[in-house]
């Protein structure tokens, strides 16, 4: 074989178990935490400890790059919120955007709500997050400086949002993203504040299989 045919193939190899590794690693955080071993997720993405630690020489640094993708999806939603005429239609729009994600991508609940350990390894995460969480204060100031968001409404609020989503759509299989949106919709009805044109439609009813959900 040439070397620079190896070359590729070894390359390819790399690629192929570096996504391997990142796609176990969501999936082992989604079902235990972040805090799983990091043997455990070699053994589930089917390499060896040794290749596991030669791309992602530390937790943080798997954590960081299991996600990513979602934490950067967030902070986009958050300043394009921000930058909305309408504070009322950004602060929806962030909302709604989170809580898909979160129910298309449950691993990702877990870091978001993670209280990582004060360890340099886990600062620029954890700095990373901390801007996000600034930016979100900035958006519900801006909504209840409107008027359009109830005055009794805490930025710590987001994070009852997080967990009754995650609630709504453990178990709920295809149907995730559906459950997500209704009730968000509900969720948001709740929190307009002052005189409304009236609840808009919501999305339709979900129909789940509560066998399902309780593993029956």
């Amino acid at each position: 074989m040439p070397a620079q045919t190896s070359q590729n193939v070894l390359r390819a190899d790399a690629r192929q178990n570096r996504e391997r590794i990142l796609t176990a690693a969501r999936e082992a955080y989604a079902l235990h935490g972040i805090d799983v071993p990091m043997a455990t997720i070699a053994r589930r993405a089917g390499v060896g400890v040794a290749t596991l630690y030669r791309r992602f020489p530390t937790r943080a640094a798997l954590v960081s790059e299991s996600f990513a993708e979602q934490l950067a999806h967030c902070v986009a939603a958050l300043y394009e919120g921000l930058e909305d005429p309408d504070p009322w239609r950004g602060f929806c729009s962030v909302i709604e955007q989170v809580c898909l994600m979160q129910a298309t991508e449950r691993g990702f609940t877990q870091a978001f709500l993670a209280q990582f350990p004060e360890h340099t390894e886990y600062a620029e995460y954890a700095e990373e997050r901390t801007r996000a969480e600034q930016a979100l204060a900035r958006l519900v100031g801006r909504a209840k400086a409107s008027g359009q968001l109830r005055q009794d409404f805490d930025v710590n609020d987001i994070i009852l949002v997080v967990l009754a989503n995650c609630g709504a759509t453990t178990g709920a299989g295809e149907e995730a993203a559906a459950a997500s949106r209704r009730l968000v919709a509900y969720l948001l009805q709740s929190f307009r504040a002052g005189p409304a044109a009236g609840p808009g439609p919501l999305p339709s009813p979900v129909q789940l299989d509560l066998d399902r959900i309780h593993g029956r």
